[in-house]
Formats: C-alpha cells, sequence, structure tokens
C-alpha cells in the first residue's frame, strides 16, 4: 500500500477490533507507529538502506515475525504477535480476514513515563536498579544463542569491516557534525587497536563471550514496569546483534556516559563483570564503547539529509551527532 494511504486508514478508529476511541501516531525512518489505548501497531515502511531491505511485502512479513521472535526474549509479555492490515472490498481493516495489503507488529502499550531515560531525566535511577537490571542481562547472554558463525562477527578483520565502514560513511560530515581532527585521531586509535590487541579480540571468542544479543541496548529501550523489560532490539540485519556481549554492554554505559552519568555507568559494569565473572570485558570497553558511541553520532549524521526536518529540528540532530562524536573520541584516548 502507499504509505500516506496506509497512514490515513490506520488514523480511522473504526478500522481496529477495539474500536479505540482515538489514535496517535509517530513516524521514524524505517516505521510507522500507531498508538491506541491499549496497543500499539508498528508497521515497516517499503525502504531499503542497504543494512535493511524492507521493500517486499514478503520481507515486511518476514522481519515483523523475526520482530516478534527477538523481542520476546527480554519482553515476553509486550511483543503480541504480528496481524495483517487487510483489504475487503474497498475497506482496509486491522486484523480482518481479507487479502492482506500489510503486516503490523503489535505490542502492549507501556507508559512511557517509566522508560529507563525518563526515569533518569527525574533522577529516579538507582544504582540499585542498575544491579537488577544488569543481573537480568546476565541471564539473557548466558542463554542467548551462540555458535561459529556467530562467533566469526567478533573476529578482529570482521570487527574492522564494521569500523571501516563507520569511517567511510562519516568522512563526508567532517567539519559539520565532527573535526578533522576527531575524526583522524578515531580511526587512528581504533585501527591501531585492532591491530595490537587481535589476541584479545580472539581470547574473547575462544571464552564463549560471543553472543546473539540485544544490538540497540540503550536507556530509551529499557522498560521499569513489574519487571524489567528490553524493548526493540535489531530485527533486520544479524550482524548488528552478532557480537561481543560487552559491545552490548558497552552500548548502555556509554548512554549512561552520554547523560553524565558515569557513577551508574561504573556500577553496571563491576555488577555485570562480578555476576558473569567476565572481568576481560574491560580490556575491550572503551573500545566498544568508542565504537558505539561513533555509530551514534553517525545515525544522527545520516539524519541531517532528511529534506522533511525543520530548522529547529535538524540544530538538535547537529548537536547530538556532535556530542556523540566527542564522546567517542574521549572513549579512543583510553585506549591502551
Amino acid at each position: 500500500m502507499d504509505i500516506a494511504l496506509l497512514r490515513t486508514a490506520l488514523l480511522n478508529p473504526q478500522i481496529y477490533p477495539d474500536r479505540p476511541h482515538r489514535i496517535e501516531f509517530k513516524e521514524t525512518h524505517i516505521s510507522l507507529l500507531f498508538f491506541t489505548e491499549n496497543h500499539v501497531y508498528k508497521v515497516k515502511k517499503p525502504v531499503d538502506f542497504g543494512f535493511l531491505d524492507f521493500t517486499s511485502l514478503e520481507k515486511r512479513k518476514f522481519f515483523c515475525e523475526r520482530e516478534v521472535v527477538l523481542n520476546r526474549r527480554l519482553s515476553p509479555a509486550i511483543y503480541l504477535g504480528v496481524v495483517p492490515i487487510t483489504k475487503e472490498g474497498s475497506r482496509i481493516l486491522l486484523e480482518g480476514k481479507g487479502e492482506a495489503v500489510e503486516y503490523a507488529v503489535k505490542m502492549k502499550r507501556i507508559p512511557e513515563e517509566k522508560l529507563m531515560d525518563r526515569l533518569l531525566e527525574k533522577g529516579q535511577v538507582t544504582p540499585g536498579m542498575i544491579g537488577a537490571l544488569s543481573e537480568t542481562l546476565v541471564k539473557f547472554y548466558s542463554a542467548a544463542e551462540t555458535s561459529d558463525l556467530i562467533k566469526s562477527f567478533a573476529k578482529p578483520d570482521r570487527v574492522k569491516q564494521d569500523t571501516d565502514e563507520n569511517f567511510e560513511q562519516t568522512e563526508k560530515y567532517i567539519d559539520v557534525t565532527l573535526s578533522r581532527e576527531i575524526y583522524e585521531e578515531v580511526r587512528g586509535k581504533t585501527n591501531e587497536f585492532l591491530r595490537t590487541k587481535r589476541e584479545i579480540f580472539l581470547e574473547r571468542i575462544t571464552s564463549d563471550r560471543i553472543r546473539d544479543c540485544h544490538g540497540d541496548l540503550r536507556l530509551e529501550h529499557i522498560f521499569w514496569g513489574d519487571e524489567i523489560s528490553v524493548l526493540d532490539c535489531i530485527e533486520f540485519n544479524e550482524r548488528f546483534r552478532y557480537t561481543d556481549v560487552a559491545a552490548d554492554i558497552a552500548f548502555l554505559a556509554m548512554d549512561l556516559d552520554l547523560h553524565g552519568e558515569e557513577g551508574l555507568s561504573e556500577h553496571l559494569i563491576r555488577a555485570h563483570v562480578k555476576e558473569s565473572r567476565d572481568a576481560e570485558l574491560r580490556e575491550v570497553l572503551n573500545f566498544y564503547k568508542c565504537y558505539r558511541a561513533y555509530i551514534r553520532g553517525k545515525v544522527e549524521s545520516f539524519r541531517l539529509e532528511d529534506p522533511h526536518l525543520l530548522k529547529g529540528e535538524k540544530d538538535e540532530v547537529l548537536k547530538r551527532a556532535e556530542k556523540y562524536f566527542s564522546l567517542a573520541h574521549r572513549y579512543a584516548l583510553r585506549f591502551q
């Protein structure tokens, strides 16, 4: 379906099975999200960004199904399933019985004020909460899938392919969101670390620390409800999830650092090391913090290409990108 027509159709409460009173709407670069009082319906856009491809109905259905399966690992009560958007004559219905013209991930709606980034803004995140989150994550990683294929993504030469890609894709943003000095220093320090610390990466593989992880472990994806839930893992590209556990934890630690919570960040690392008995994680921690911060700077820089971005929004995106690249540079200077 045409995106504009689909959006119009799904803003009509009458097509929903439970006839909600109102529909709220949000849009990202890859999804349309429709909020009722009790549920969220997430529709994938027919886009191809290279690292993801949602261009056919079959692919969108497949990745909706993958999203549910993978996210039920850490949010079993929130991801309810995949539902069809159907056409019956000239009518579009959600969860109808006609021909499926699109698919949506159906989720339980949660109070967003209990997401961890919101709680942090209000000063309500405690070391005890970080410890409980760490315990949840250690259990998740210990049960997460691993294999020779998954482990191959953490080999130093394979990791370098990913870091090289980041530097290639951000070169055009030099003097826009990052300085030439930061670009060259982060790239040089990264390449040197991968060249001189190869054995550390290989030891991480041997010690079974490479798993099918979350891939996007940030504060805004952690829900503090009756039980801890972690949302929105990466379903569309396995190489973003097949990684060292240290890279996943580093993402969350980096996000805490970004918010000025270095104490909570260190508490997270200490708790994780103690519970997982993975003291060697610290040897690659700054490397993966740098890698994650640089990726976020890259993603924010990409958003500047959006022709629909308003001036005020563009200024905010620019500031966030600069902040991420500056943080990546700070970590790179700590490499040993």
